[in-house]
């Protein structure tokens, strides 16, 4: 089940990439994008980047980033962190 969130373009669905917001029709988590940004990256570095990704896209995912700060700020701290315990 696939819901609308912000925009058209951002959706969170059950099962995909964790459930996190994802840009649509795409397994690309809108943290990865904004955590890119934090690195330095323009936007033209992130769409050469992913070029199935549109300039329409990135501004949908900075939007959501303003509106869901702290949901984004968690998704890039535990990937940061990754999990405890062996990797396999």
């Amino acid at each position: 089940m696939t819901m609308p969130i912000t925009t058209d373009r951002i959706t969170k669905t059950p099962g995909i990439c964790g459930g996190d917001a994802c840009i649509r029709g795409h397994r690309i988590p809108v943290w990865t994008l904004v955590n890119y940004r934090r690195l330095g990256a323009a936007d033209g570095d992130i769409l050469r980047a992913y070029p199935a990704l549109t300039q329409a896209d990135l501004e949908a995912a900075w939007e959501y980033t303003a509106a869901h700060a702290d949901e984004i700020n968690r998704a890039i701290s535990e990937n940061e962190k990754g999990k405890e315990g062996f990797v396999e």
